[in-house]
C-alpha cells in the first residue's frame, strides 16, 4: 500500500484556522449559528472549530454531535447493521444557521443522511457544509461544501485516512493507494 501525506499537524492547524476565519467572515457574531459535527470524526473537528472561534472572537458557538446511522440509504443492505454513535443536540435548530462539519466529503451520501437526521431537531434557516477534505470527481449526489480545507483529486480505489489527536494521538491526513497484486 502506498500513501502520500496531504496535511501534517502544522498544515492541519493552519487549515482549521483558515476555515474558522472564513466562518467568522460569514456569520455575524454567531448569534443565530450552531455547529453540528457528524459522527465519528466530524465531532472532533467541530469541537476544535468551536474552540478556535471562541479564542478569536470571544463567542461560544453551540456545538452538537449528529449520528446518521439510521438515516443512511445503505443501512439495511449490510449483513451486520452498523453500530450507532451518540447523537447530542442539546438545542433546537429552528431558524438557525447550521454548519455541518465532517472530515471528508466523498460521495455525498453521509451529508444527505445528515440532512435527514438534522430535521428531527427543527427546521433551520440555512445549512452550510464544512469539510477538511473534498474528494473531487467522486460525488454520487449533487452536494458540495461551502468551506473546504483542501480539494484532492482521487480515484475510487483510493482512501483518505484522517488521524486526529483526540482519537488517534496525532494529526495527519494521508491519501492511501491500494495496490492490487
Amino acid at each position: 500500500m502506498q500513501k502520500r501525506l496531504l496535511l501534517d499537524s502544522q498544515l492541519l492547524q493552519i487549515t482549521i484556522q483558515r476555515l474558522c476565519q472564513q466562518l467568522i467572515e460569514n456569520h455575524d457574531n454567531f448569534s443565530s449559528s450552531v455547529i453540528l459535527g457528524l459522527q465519528p470524526r466530524g465531532i472532533f473537528l467541530a469541537s476544535r472549530i468551536q474552540k478556535v472561534i471562541a479564542e478569536l472572537e470571544g463567542h461560544q458557538v453551540q456545538v452538537g454531535y449528529l449520528d446518521t446511522t439510521f438515516h443512511r440509504d445503505d443501512f439495511r443492505r449490510r449483513d451486520l447493521p452498523k453500530k450507532a454513535s451518540e447523537t447530542r443536540v442539546p438545542f433546537l435548530i429552528e431558524n438557525k444557521e447550521v454548519i455541518l462539519v465532517d472530515d471528508v466529503l466523498f460521495t455525498g451520501r453521509s451529508v444527505r443522511a445528515a440532512l435527514d437526521a438534522m430535521i428531527s431537531f427543527g427546521r433551520p434557516n440555512k445549512v452550510e457544509l464544512l469539510v477538511l477534505i473534498d474528494r473531487l470527481y467522486s460525488r454520487q449526489l449533487p452536494i458540495s461544501a461551502n468551506y473546504v480545507g483542501r480539494e484532492v483529486n482521487t480515484l475510487a480505489s483510493q482512501h483518505i485516512n484522517v488521524s486526529l489527536k483526540e482519537q488517534d494521538g496525532d494529526d495527519s491526513i494521508w491519501l492511501m493507494n491500494t495496490e492490487e497484486a
